[in-house]
């Protein structure tokens, strides 16, 4: 009698078990679907408030070096078109990423660097964009400055206003150090204050000065810096999905998205330090010189660039 008693409540207890798992397994999904319609309709809403697309990623051929997930270089290319065939390359970049130190650096490569264009003969950087896409971009900074990248990345700068606004709804704030309206469509007043979307990309791209691209290269670089730190924050991570829509039409990439997904984590687990930056041509290894058919360039020791970005990276 006592044995058949142990047997029914040992059976209730494993039927109460079994009911506390389905209860719990059923949670879990209920939050994953809940999670993922979430992702889904952020995702949706970044896309409703695009208004253009750059087609699909990867679109152009690129033969960069293998990378893996412990260090990479992503060529980063900002163009006013949609990909059209003889657009240049209005901002280069090489963005650089490892895993052990955790620190992330920029370099911006001045447009005007008179260079080797493979197959081109000598001329501005940012025509190499023109000539053959990333692919040929790749090459240049390859045989000019002796280093490799993995990914490409191009981005519309139609999209920047938009993009600018979803990670910093609240603003960037600069100081902007003189009137700036030639060429930007707007007039931007002198002094600190906080700049939204437009306005915020009129005072990255304003080079009618006496700094021209030097000041316009410096002004990208701080701006990038602060929307990182903005889009690491708490606040803005819940937004991730929608910020994702807002950017995907406007930019062209052949990053995989489990990359994104890893270097993503690192940053958020780790202790980010702040944006290292750097310019080529460095200070003091160019000069400005005209050439005809090509206009004003900047002429500039190789050599010493070469070693600049290999120290910088390395």
């Amino acid at each position: 009698m006592e044995e058949r008693t142990e047997r029914k409540q040992h059976k209730r207890k494993k039927q109460r078990k079994k009911k506390r798992f389905r209860k719990l397994l059923l949670f879990f999904l209920i939050l994953v679907i809940a999670a993922g319609a979430y992702v889904y309709y952020q995702y949706q809403q970044g896309l409703a408030e695009a208004d253009g697309a750059f087609g699909k990623d990867g679109q152009f051929d690129f033969n960069g070096a293998s990378a893996n997930l412990d260090s990479m270089n992503v060529l980063l290319l900002g163009i006013d078109s949609r990909g059209e065939e003889h657009s240049r390359a209005d901002t280069i970049m090489i963005a650089h990423y490892d895993k052990d130190s955790n620190q992330p650096k920029i370099v911006s490569l001045m447009r005007d660097s008179y260079v080797d264009i493979p197959g081109h003969g000598k001329n501005k950087l940012n025509s190499a964009y023109a000539f053959g896409g990333p692919e040929l971009m790749r090459k240049t900074i390859k045989e000019n400055f002796g280093i490799d990248v993995n990914y490409y990345a191009v981005v519309d700068f139609k999209g920047f206003s938009k993009v600018a606004d979803t990670i910093a709804p609240e603003g960037i704030t600069v100081t902007v150090p003189h009137e700036m309206s030639s060429g930007i469509g707007m007039t931007l007043k002198p002094g600190k204050q906080t700049l939204h979307g437009d306005k915020l990309l009129g005072y990255v791209r304003f080079r009618h000065d006496s700094q021209s691209d030097f000041g316009r290269v410096k002004r990208q670089q701080e701006v990038i810096g602060k929307l990182m730190d903005e889009a690491l924050q708490v606040k803005t991570l819940a937004k991730a999905p929608k910020l994702w829509g807002v950017i995907d039409p406007y930019v062209d990439t052949n990053i995989p998205p489990k990359t994104f997904i890893v270097i993503g984590k690192d940053f958020l687990v780790g202790n980010q330090p702040d944006l290292k930056s750097l310019r080529l041509p460095v200070e003091g290894s160019y000069s400005n010189e005209r050439i005809s058919g090509i206009g004003a360039v900047l002429s500039i020791d190789l050599e010493e660039n070469k070693q600049a970005l290999q120290s910088f990276l390395n």
